[in-house]
């Protein structure tokens, strides 16, 4: 009873939605083995279209005005741009060798994108569809995030065990911070006065201070029935209160529920198996996750803290977006 009632609120609240209003209620997963994007309706959770990618499809993004999707195509050295009103490949953008993870300028004029083998982020004029600019960093690089405020850049090194926090006007490196190992993603508090890090062998997350670039606490996760090293986080996603964070575990197959202002672990939701991505929807009601070794995403309803479902998608799903 409680699963369908939660979907026919969401079903309602999507069909009372004004006519001119953003938001088409489909959910995208990046499908690394398939080469291709799930598209998935909210309303039903069945599947409208699998829209072939170039190979090895991770990261994506939204464009500001919701109109298109960015998608990382790994393999292909580049980012398809899909049109979400025709649910295909309009174009794609050269970004550079073995791209991983990236961040889009709130302007939508730049792509911010880690090149793993180069140990380099590229600069990408959307406009002109060519590198604006290369900046070295340390050696695998992964996580891309931009502060709220657009001026600083923050990148992981996979094997320096470190974040390079970029000035996005000079295109310069001003710090260099040591976290623990393999960091991977970032989260962030509404004002940026707190950068969350996840350290997928370090099994923790690392909060930085987003003003002085210091090491503030870490938070470690301990799910009942799993090793150390079966504690892999990766995926982060935080409310736009920034009062609470969601860390998927990896290996450990759950989704940890933290309390922002204490760094407490509230709660482990169990998911699929190694739970990657992960993204909330509109109002915040459900956390997405995509579980990369059982090819499905789990759906989570945040109040209870319960999977409502899980959704088979393509093969080895990377990243979750909703269009809500």
């Amino acid at each position: 009873m409680r699963i369908r009632t939660v979907f026919a609120a969401l079903a309602l609240a999507l069909a009372a939605a004004p006519a001119g209003a953003k938001g088409t209620g489909y959910v995208f997963v990046s499908s690394e083995n398939d080469n291709a994007v799930t598209v998935l309706d909210s309303r039903t959770w069945q599947v409208v279209k699998a829209i072939p990618t170039g190979k090895r499809p991770r990261d994506m993004k939204l464009s500001a005005d919701r109109t298109a999707l960015y998608v990382i195509a790994s393999d292909a050295n580049r980012v398809d741009v899909i049109d979400i009103s025709q649910l295909k490949v309009s174009h794609s953008i050269p970004v550079g060798d073995d791209p991983e993870m990236f961040d889009l300028g709130a302007d939508g004029k730049r792509l911010y994108v880690s090149n793993e083998e180069d140990a380099q982020v590229s600069v990408i004029d959307i406009a002109t569809r060519q590198p604006a600019a290369q900046i070295e960093v340390g050696e695998e690089p992964e996580g891309v995030r931009l502060s709220p405020d657009g001026r600083r850049l923050y990148v992981t090194s996979e094997v320096a065990n470190m974040v390079h926090v970029i000035d996005t006007a000079s295109l310069k490196i001003f710090a260099n911070v040591v976290v623990a190992n393999r960091p991977r993603r970032f989260a962030m508090t509404p004002d940026g006065g707190e950068v969350w890090v996840t350290s997928e062998l370090g099994g923790q997350v690392t909060v930085l201070d987003g003003a002085t670039n210091k090491v503030k606490a870490t938070v470690a996760f301990t799910p009942k029935g799993f090793r150390a090293d079966d504690v892999t986080p990766v995926g982060i996603t935080m409310t736009r209160d920034g009062k609470t964070a969601f860390v998927t575990l990896g290996r450990a197959n759950h989704v940890a529920v933290v309390d922002v202002a204490t760094r407490k672990v509230q709660d482990y939701v169990l998911v699929g198996n190694r739970a990657w991505g992960a993204t909330l929807n509109r109002d915040e009601s459900l956390l997405l996750v995509a579980n990369g070794l059982s090819d499905d995403i789990s759906v989570v309803d945040t109040g209870t803290r319960k999977v409502l479902r899980s959704v088979a998608v393509g093969r080895v799903p990377h990243t979750v977006v909703i269009d809500d």
